[in-house]
């Protein structure tokens, strides 16, 4: 990272449940209402197994941990959800509020990206909130195109071409 820390990105399990629990409870508010849309406080059991089990087919998921005693604290993730045709996915990418602004939010999406492509996704986007102007400039550095949501004025799109 920028500041010389370092993480180790790897596919979440359903054995991170856990730590995902933790992971979404720990982020502030706004960055817990940045990644859901929404408020939300707790993560709800069918939430944790969405995000903890995977259909490979379909999605990827990919957490940033660091050590933590004998265990590993999540400490950002991002994910996509492809089309039923596999031309499209949709993405997200979250970090918790201490690492932010240490370059694992692009990290984590340099990775999907990548992945992305090898499977032959040929468009990633991402529905934010307009405010959300750090999403802004993480879609602006890695090439992302925003538009108007057109359902919902609140929200913008982020969509990149692969």
């Amino acid at each position: 990272m920028r500041d010389r820390s370092h993480v180790v990105i790897r596919s979440i399990s359903p054995l991170d449940r856990t730590a995902e629990r933790s992971f979404l409870e720990g982020l502030s508010a706004q960055t817990r209402r940045f990644r859901f849309l929404g408020q939300m406080r707790c993560p709800s059991e069918q939430l944790l197994d969405q995000l903890t089990d995977i259909d490979p087919e379909h999605e990827i998921a990919f957490v940033a941990v660091i050590p933590e005693g004998s265990a590993e604290r999540i400490v950002g993730a991002s994910r996509y959800s492809a089309s039923a045709d596999g031309e499209s996915c949709e993405c997200a990418v979250t970090v918790t509020d201490e690492w932010q602004n240490k370059g694992l939010g692009s990290a984590l999406m340099k990775h999907l990206i990548e992945i992305a492509r090898q499977r032959g996704i040929r468009r990633m986007y991402s529905v934010d909130l307009a405010e959300n102007l750090q999403m802004r400039d993480l879609a602006t550095y890695l090439g992302f195109h925003m538009r108007a949501d057109p359902d919902d004025a609140s929200q913008v799109i982020h969509e990149l071409s692969l």
